[in-house]
């Protein structure tokens, strides 16, 4: 209900290859050709990545050909009762996954997920994976004030972290619009509470990020840039001016005539307007 992306349109549990990996391969070598400064390449997107049969086989050609990239992966943690998925993200150097309750009516009502997908899977899965798996797993926790945030929740939470054993918990709240208006942000003071009854050394808050700008930006034309931008998440003319580098009398025009032309929606938030669009 949180989710920056907004509702799901297609549910589905069976994995597939959504596109040839030959078409994956080549925009990845395009865009590392100039040898780009990247914290990580990070698979995610507006689905889950681990729905694709190709994760595995692209993650290794990054390892194999450009290792000096970190890879991440961000995960929903839904199918990690398959062992094949746990096995194609072997290689990769972090692995994000979610989980923000133990109990399962708090789970159904957070998540709304397909009848496939187990709260159970999830977290057998997940203690299974840090088995098998020598990289970083840095669990996050999503907190939703009146949700997921009494003491029942956190001390379900706090015995089933220390079985996963996670490198990091990472504390996160509402930051964008959500899918459901319902879903309010939790302040500083309640996720210190959080933090204080999970117990856990390597529990954070996820702060607030100024993204770098970079030095100049992205070849080609700039309203598709922002265009193809806010079809992957809302942001803030901050965000985007730091993703792309274009002045920000450019971006704020450009957003003004989507707002007009495109049915761009704007959003008001803690950290500033959104600009998103919604299916």
């Amino acid at each position: 209900m949180y989710c920056e992306c907004g509702a799901t349109t297609h549910r589905v549990t069976k994995r597939e290859v959504f596109f040839p990996v030959e078409e994956v391969f080549t925009e990845i070598r395009d865009f590392l050709s100039s040898s780009p400064s990247l914290d990580f390449i990070t698979f995610s997107g507006s689905g889950e990545p681990t729905l694709s049969l190709s994760i595995g086989e692209v993650i290794r050609f990054l390892k194999d050909n450009y290792p000096t990239y970190r890879v991440a992966v961000l995960t929903n943690g839904s199918l990690f009762s398959d062992p094949d998925v746990r096995r194609d993200l072997l290689p990769a150097d972090v692995v994000l996954p979610t989980l923000s309750t133990v109990i399962k009516q708090t789970f159904l009502k957070i998540h709304h997920p397909d009848p496939g997908i187990s709260l159970e899977g999830i977290v057998t899965g997940l203690v299974q994976f840090r088995k098998e798996y020598f990289g970083e797993i840095w669990l996050e926790v999503f907190m939703i004030p009146g949700i997921n945030t009494s003491d029942d929740e956190l001390e379900g939470l706090r015995k089933i972290i220390r079985d996963i054993n996670p490198d990091r918990v990472q504390l996160n709240t509402l930051d964008r619009p959500g899918t459901e208006d319902w879903v309010l942000k939790a302040d500083q003071q309640e996720l210190d509470r959080i933090q204080t009854v999970l117990d856990f050394a390597a529990a954070e808050k996820v702060e607030p990020y100024r993204y770098r700008a970079l030095s100049s930006s992205h070849p080609g034309d700039p309203a598709v840039q922002i265009h193809e931008i806010l079809r992957r998440r809302p942001c803030t003319v901050e965000d985007i001016v730091s993703a792309t580098g274009l002045h920000i009398m450019e971006v704020a025009k450009i957003l003004r005539e989507m707002v007009v032309v495109h049915d761009l929606q704007v959003k008001k938030e803690d950290r500033g307007l959104f600009y998103y669009f919604r299916d």
